[in-house]
């Protein structure tokens, strides 16, 4: 989600993505930033219902829902509704746009022949080839006054997620594409050549998308590897000094975004006396540092707690 948003410019500062995603943080509605990370996770709940319904059919209203829960803040950019002007993307090095749409009047009549191939068109192809070009061919129509690369990313992810290719945090390629922002643009512009031309070879978007998917899966493996070393890690360390196993989700926790004592009860399925006096017996082992006060309380990963997960993962590579 953080990567998807930072193509369009929103930024969240490190360590305060998960509280908004989760839900736990309600953000201000003048912070853009915040309110863009907020609406895309609602946004992306929302196509995780559609995923898993039995009676899902894609319609226009699909693309419009998903586009007003992804741009509800954006009050100014008509969300939930398709554009009626012009548009026209803009150049990175300016001059000329990079990429200009089909006129206002001819959207919803695309945008119904691109929710009918959704629903109808290329069925036996791969998903991933499918996903990629609902991807394109929704990118090209630009149905919408501003957001439709989110929308574009979120369909990508609900074309791949419907056909049960595992959930959205390991099939999506979002976060490659906010990281590759630059060859996602220069793909994108050299596959659409300018202007709306459906019938220009999409091959090099095709492979732009699988090779996102086979770098986002190594990844993923590795990120499984080094989480499984960690685990190993916390549980040895809590049960050598006699701690409770749910002990072991605070210091997993606090080495990310950081834990609050509300989300370790509810996770750790405790009251919140218990919740409290776990994590001050993480404090008082050095293993946490407490940040902030009150209900913006949040538990950190001393640098203790870090070099020992350090140390156990550099000797897993022996």
């Amino acid at each position: 989600m953080e990567g998807s948003v930072s193509i369009e410019g929103f930024h969240v500062p490190a360590g305060q993505a998960s509280a908004i995603v989760a839900g736990t943080e309600v953000p201000d509605p003048e912070d853009a930033d915040r309110m863009a990370l907020a609406c895309y996770a609602r946004a992306m709940d929302h196509a995780g219902t559609m995923a898993i319904d039995p009676h899902f059919r894609w319609l226009d209203r699909v693309i419009l829902d998903l586009h007003f829960d992804a741009c509800d803040f954006q009050g100014d950019r008509s969300p939930g509704l398709w554009r009626t002007g012009p548009i026209h993307v803009t150049s990175p090095s300016g001059g000329e746009p990079a990429y200009t749409g089909p006129d206002g009047d001819d959207v919803p009549g695309l945008m119904s022949e691109v929710v009918e191939w959704l629903q109808n068109g290329d069925l036996d192809a791969h998903v991933v080839v499918r996903a990629a070009m609902a991807h394109l061919h929704l990118v090209s129509v630009h149905p919408f006054a501003d957001g439709n690369g989110r929308i574009s990313r979120i369909t990508q992810s609900l074309v791949l997620a419907r056909e049960g290719l595992l959930a959205p945090e390991f099939s999506s390629i979002e976060e490659y594409l906010g990281r590759e922002a630059r060859d996602y643009y220069r793909i994108l512009q050299r596959v659409q050549g300018g202007r709306y031309q459906p019938g220009r070879d999409a091959t090099p978007w095709v492979r732009f998308c699988i090779t996102a998917h086979i770098q986002q899966a190594r990844e993923r493996l590795q990120q499984l590897a080094r989480a499984a070393v960690r685990w190993a890690a916390l549980e040895e360390l809590t049960e050598r000094r006699g701690w409770p196993d749910r002990m072991v989700i605070a210091l997993e926790q606090s080495l990310f975004d950081g834990i609050e004592r509300a989300a370790y009860a509810s996770e750790a399925d405790v009251s919140p006396a218990t919740a409290t006096t776990d994590l001050r017996r993480l404090m008082d082992a050095g293993l946490v540092e407490q940040r902030g006060r009150t209900r913006s309380t949040r538990y950190m990963a001393s640098d203790q707690l870090r070099q020992h997960v350090a140390n156990a993962v550099k000797d897993s590579r022996r």
